[in-house]
């Protein structure tokens, strides 16, 4: 089958739905009494997990487009017998998912080429470094949900976070290493010149080409994409001639200056945000979904958060 044009989702399950109070039975009184437990409640429908309301609302998508868009792929570390409960919460609450990896303990990071996966979601963070690391997709780590999140909205709604993210970390580690000043000037003298891929950028192109696919486009595409970023004026305008040199269409920006994000991503009503930074991911994460794209393992901001 060729994804070239489907945008494939690889969720883990603790990503999808809620399996904190299982998780912790593993941690605490290892496998056996996991086992135990997922048996017992396998016919017991779990609750959604961080992921679940972009998920479903992905899947949605294909019903509105000339042909199928979105595939989804759960990923979990349980056995064919302990998967059983999440396999039956797919059924229950209709989703639209027929792919399943269920890898009995090993580790998930290698299969993500095998199933032609465009974003990995996951609560294991060093899943999510592997994959980081080996820039096969984008990734990143799921914190846990926001206590009320308002998914009436039909449209899906993808917010994502500039530098270290859909661009490369390079302006964001002038602006550490030489202050503020330095940046602004920076980028104002190459504003021409297109940042450099971040990521999450082929994430962002896939789901430009996508859009194509909708009987209302544009300004009325049931998809719609966010940047939202501590840039301003007038560093703001690299990323906008960035966005036009890849041919993407991005339907809003928020160049916020250093303003806190939550507010914006809340009146946006994002199924999931992208950043690198915890500082801003702990206001973001109590609004809407949110997930933490690490630096890559052999990266100078990576050794610079490690000095922190």
């Amino acid at each position: 089958m060729n994804f070239s044009e489907i945008l494939v989702i690889g969720v883990s399950s603790r990503s999808l739905f809620d399996l904190e109070k299982g998780n912790e039975i593993f941690e605490s009184k290892g496998i056996e009494e996991y086992r135990k437990f997922q048996q017992e409640n396998e016919d017991k429908p779990l609750e959604p997990g961080t992921a679940f309301y972009l998920i479903k609302s992905l899947l949605e998508l294909n019903n509105q487009a000339d042909k199928r868009i979105v595939e989804v792929i759960v990923m979990s570390r349980n056995s064919p017998e302990t998967g059983v409960r999440m396999l039956n919460s797919i059924k229950k609450h209709k989703l639209d998912i027929t792919r399943v990896a269920l890898s009995g303990g090993e580790p998930l990071s290698p299969y993500i080429d095998a199933f032609d996966i465009d974003l990995f979601l996951s609560k294991d963070e060093k899943d999510v470094q592997i994959v980081i690391d080996s820039k096969v997709c984008a990734a990143a780590t799921i914190y846990a949900p926001p206590e009320k999140f308002d998914s009436k909205d039909s449209r899906v709604k993808i917010a994502f976070d500039a530098d270290a993210v859909l661009f490369s970390d390079e302006s964001e580690l002038r602006y550490k290493k030489e202050g503020m000043d330095a940046f602004h000037k920076y980028e104002s003298e190459h504003e021409n010149d297109p940042l450099k891929k971040g990521p999450f950028a082929k994430l962002l192109i896939k789901l430009s080409k996508i859009q194509e696919h909708f009987p209302t486009r544009i300004e009325l595409s049931p998809l719609r994409i966010s940047i939202v970023t501590a840039r301003n004026a007038p560093s703001h305008m690299r990323v906008i001639r960035t966005i036009r040199n890849w041919g993407v269409y991005v339907d809003e920006a928020y160049f916020l200056g250093g303003l806190s994000k939550d507010k914006v991503l809340k009146a946006f009503g994002a199924h999931i945000f992208f950043d690198d930074q915890d500082t801003h991911l702990k206001s973001s994460s109590k609004v809407v979904p949110s997930g933490k794209v690490p630096y890559n393992t052999g990266s100078q901001m990576n050794n610079l958060d490690k000095k922190k």
